[in-house]
């Protein structure tokens, strides 16, 4: 049996479930090139968190693509408004958030096909999760098919039969809580991840945009304290 792993690429934004695809996709016996994106978001914070989990999941190779959605606008999390804060639960299910950058998915995805088709890989690695999660159109099970489908008919290794991609989503199916308990099980260290929509400047989570309160509810549910925490404690 052959040792050498297959390339897979893993969309890496530096936060929490990221991190915990990062590791499935090492765990499934899979060389992780890990893919993140300079896209003009006011957390580019999470960049550096990014750089620290592909180094520590043993990522074959980090890449960072640099692409301007804020050029586009229509999303708090490009500058176009404010980072809604305090929601309760019910709010946060309501409706498709602000925070929500357009087609953010499907860009990052055809990146990565892109990738994965000069690596010869047919894997996909990401985060996404259609649970405990902020009701984005593009974390949805139907939408990652769609994209899965296309993909065989949008690429020359595809069309000429060489790629029958697969996109892994770990998580889809997966609350905040059991998410982290599948990552403490890999040993991820969640300490070197970065959740927050609006951090200070030196990385400070806010602890009160939608991303930051799902995260310490799940936290509090596996009865763990943030280790990210930790580096602000000083």
């Amino acid at each position: 049996m052959s040792s050498v792993r297959k390339p897979a690429v893993v969309l890496l934004s530096g936060g929490l479930d990221s991190a915990t695809a990062l590791a499935c996709a090492v765990r499934d016996g899979f060389a992780p090139h890990c893919l993140s994106f300079s896209y003009g978001q006011r957390h580019s914070v999470e960049l550096e968190a990014a750089k620290r989990v592909a180094q520590a999941g043993g990522a074959v190779k980090h890449q960072i693509a640099h692409i301007d959605l804020a050029a586009f606008g229509g999303s708090s999390l490009v500058g176009d408004g404010e980072v809604p804060k305090h929601r309760d639960e019910a709010e946060m299910g309501h409706d498709i958030p602000s925070t929500y950058v357009p087609a953010r998915n499907t860009i990052f995805l055809s990146f990565a096909l892109g990738w994965a088709e000069t690596l010869k890989a047919s894997d996909i690695y990401l985060g996404v999760n259609a649970v405990d999660y902020s009701g984005y159109p593009d974390c949805r099970p139907e939408f990652l098919e769609a994209f899965r489908k296309l993909a065989d008919l949008a690429t020359r290794e595809g069309v000429e039969g060489r790629q029958k991609l697969s996109i892994h989503a770990p998580l889809l199916d997966l609350s905040k809580a059991d998410i982290i308990r599948l990552g403490l099980s890999l040993g991820v260290d969640y300490g070197l991840t970065h959740s927050c929509y609006d951090p200070a400047p030196d990385g400070r989570p806010c602890l009160a945009c939608d991303s930051c309160q799902i995260r310490q509810a799940g936290f509090a549910a596996v009865g763990v304290k943030d280790p990210q925490l930790a580096r602000f404690s000083a």
